[in-house]
């Protein structure tokens, strides 16, 4: 199984380990959608007892991380067309409202931060690196409000979302237009202009979804056409 595995035998915090080990795995595509995660080979990994995976596995459950399948127990979880447009659509309304509180009093030191972040994801080569880097960007912005459960919230709809939007950006275009598109919020973040940081930050956002939801209906289309061409008499 694709996930990094250190030795928990000694530390009172396993749960948390292998809980966060396994997220990442799932946010950054190691683990695919559909993966069993089998407790016995998940702690013999980690050198721990099915107790701590038991409780990792049940607080990934709630992050809509994983899903209980008859006959395959727990499976990294697909996202459905309702609840990819549900999470998007709150990303919007949240992300949004989070610049609204966080812009009046971002301070240098978050800008110069955020334009640091903003710097090493436009220079970076490594699709791996680019979801993370996106992440501390906007993030690094949305801490100044000082409003963490609105900062809670957007992390775990970032969780659910993060393993297609790297698909995303991974586009012909797609890093291109997003280093433009952070470079927009940040001047308008450097400027102290609220609403216009805000509606770049929904506009952006409204991008990702647009764009991504073109790619993932391509990617249908193109396994419906293997499908339809595997079915063919010979």
């Amino acid at each position: 199984m694709n996930f990094s595995a250190v030795d928990v035998s000694q530390t009172k915090s396993a749960t948390e380990i292998v809980f966060e080990s396994l997220r990442q795995a799932i946010v950054k595509g190691t683990l695919q959608v559909g993966a069993p995660l089998r407790q016995e080979e998940i702690a013999k990994a980690f050198n721990t007892s099915r107790i701590p995976v038991r409780e990792a596995i049940a607080r990934l459950h709630q992050l809509g991380l994983v899903e209980t399948r008859r006959y395959k127990g727990a499976v990294v979880a697909a996202i459905t067309n309702e609840e990819f447009d549900e999470i998007f659509d709150l990303r919007t309304l949240v992300e949004a409202d989070a610049m609204r509180r966080a812009v009046p009093i971002m301070t240098q030191a978050t800008l110069l931060q955020a334009r640091q972040y903003h710097a090493e994801f436009s220079r970076s080569t490594k699709p791996e690196d680019w979801t993370e880097l996106n992440r501390q960007f906007h993030c690094c912005l949305y801490e100044a409000a000082q409003s963490p459960n609105y900062l809670k919230v957007i992390n775990g709809l970032l969780d659910r979302l993060d393993r297609y939007v790297r698909a995303q950006i991974s586009l012909t275009d797609g890093m291109q237009r997003a280093t433009q598109e952070h470079e927009d919020i940040l001047l308008a973040c450097e400027a102290g202009d609220t609403e216009r940081a805000a509606s770049l930050t929904q506009a952006h956002i409204r991008d990702v979804k647009a764009s991504l939801l073109g790619y993932l209906q391509t990617r249908r289309d193109e396994v419906q056409h293997q499908i339809s061409t595997k079915s063919l008499p010979a």
